[in-house]
């Protein structure tokens, strides 16, 4: 079966190749806004649904032996979510009210094959250590946390922000990579190389 990743994630591909599933990668253009009041779980199935509609129509196959996973992922305080900060003045207003608190990833999945579409998402719990100005104003002069929901990046310097989690860390980077081998597995009939 032939896999192909719906993203521009860099991470995505990294998680995706630290576990054997062999990918390409299409990059679909949809828009991430949504309708104020969605809940943060909904959000990320919403839009990794969107991709991954958005995704068969840049694929060209000649056979029916295919999958596509998209992914959506987001950072909510409550109800508040966080996407991509828009500048520095964003990131630093997003990390202000992270710090010292305890928020939640929400990574949305959505695996499709023609004729067969499965979405879900998972939850992960980060608690964040008091962060000073000067260091969130380190942070974001290091340009890490411009393109990551949030504006942190567990997976670089932002791991030093973080005081614990719950939860699966592949979530919190951008893929919940056990939960997406399971179903390829069980209901794409996918066959790991591993």
């Amino acid at each position: 079966m032939k896999i192909y990743l719906a993203s521009a994630s860099p991470r995505r591909r990294e998680i995706l190749n630290l576990a054997g599933i062999r990918h390409s990668v299409v990059l679909p253009s949809v828009s991430e806004d949504l309708e104020d009041g969605v809940k943060p779980c909904n959000a990320v199935v919403m839009l990794s649904e969107r991709k991954a509609e958005a995704a068969f129509a840049l694929i060209d196959e000649r056979d029916d032996d295919f999958a596509v996973i998209a992914a959506d992922t987001v950072v909510a305080l409550g109800d508040k979510i966080f996407g991509k900060p828009r500048n520095g003045k964003d990131a630093f207003e997003i990390l202000r009210q992270l710090s010292g608190a305890r928020h939640e990833v929400f990574t949305g999945v959505t695996i499709a094959s023609p004729g067969k579409r499965i979405s879900f998402f998972e939850q992960s719990y980060v608690y964040f250590n008091e962060l000073s100005d000067e260091e969130i104003e380190a942070y974001i002069s290091s340009g890490e946390p411009m393109d990551k929901a949030g504006a942190y990046g567990i997976q670089g310097r932002g791991c030093v922000f973080v005081k614990r989690i719950e939860g699966d860390f592949f979530n919190i980077m951008g893929l919940p990579v056990a939960k997406v081998y399971d179903v390829l597995k069980s209901e794409f009939s996918y066959k790991p190389a591993l």
